[in-house]
Order: structure tokens, then C-alpha cells, then sequence
């Protein structure tokens, strides 16, 4: 449970647009998919529609219907908030956060992929 506490303090210091009922349209259908006859015969899936900007989310993470919508409804938030905001939202901001710490990481291990090469060059030259 302590991962989800986490997970709740974070999308909760994101500054994200709120979302009233009203403005939502939610449908239950079938899912598509991996999982045979527990997919194919139960509505668990969510389609949630923010009427005001257009946006569709569909969730299907879970077999639960009511984890589902809570879900469809956070990513809905977060794809509403981006919608309006643009670059001043903390979705595209901590996205491009990230962007920048993964290309980091890349220039890191191809740096430290050289450092290697390098190494084994000079081993084989002290060799002959």
C-alpha cells in the first residue's frame, strides 16, 4: 500500500484542472484483449468523455469496473489539464523532466560504453 500513498501525494502536487460530472459522458463496454472469456463477457471497460474539449480516454487496466473509472478519470485530468494549459502544465513539465533525465542516462551509459572500449584497447596493447 505504501506505493499507491506515494503514487496519491504525487498526482496530488501536480496543480491539475478539477473536472466536474457534469462535463463527463461515461460509457461501460466490452475490452479488448488478453484474457478470454473475462474480457470478452464483461462491460469493466470505461470510455470517458470530456464534452467541453472533445477528449476520449478508455481504460481497461483492471477487472474492476470502479478501478477502472477512477483511473480513466485521473488520466482524463491529466489530458484535460495539458489540453488548456499547453507548456505551462506540470503534466508537460514533468514529462519533459524525464525526456531529460532518460537522455541523460543515455549519454552516461554511451560514455561509460566508450570508457570500456578504450580500456580493453590499452589492455591489448600492454598484451603486445
Amino acid at each position: 500500500s505504501v506505493p499507491l500513498l506515494q503514487a496519491a501525494k504525487k498526482k496530488n502536487s501536480l496543480n491539475l484542472l478539477e473536472l466536474t460530472e457534469a462535463d463527463l459522458e461515461e460509457q461501460f463496454v466490452r475490452g479488448d484483449g488478453p484474457g478470454g472469456q473475462a474480457t470478452n463477457k464483461t462491460n469493466n471497460c470505461v470510455v470517458l468523455k470530456h464534452v467541453p474539449s472533445g477528449i476520449v480516454v478508455k481504460c481497461h487496466q483492471t477487472r474492476s469496473v470502479e478501478k477502472n473509472r477512477k483511473i480513466a478519470r485521473e488520466i482524463l485530468q491529466e489530458k484535460v489539464d495539458l489540453f488548456y494549459k499547453g507548456e505551462d502544465s506540470d503534466v508537460f513539465k514533468e514529462r519533459k523532466a524525464l525526456e531529460k533525465q532518460k537522455q541523460e542516462k543515455k549519454r552516461r551509459a554511451k560514455e561509460n560504453l566508450e570508457r570500456k572500449k578504450l580500456f580493453k584497447e590499452m589492455q591489448q596493447l600492454d598484451k603486445e
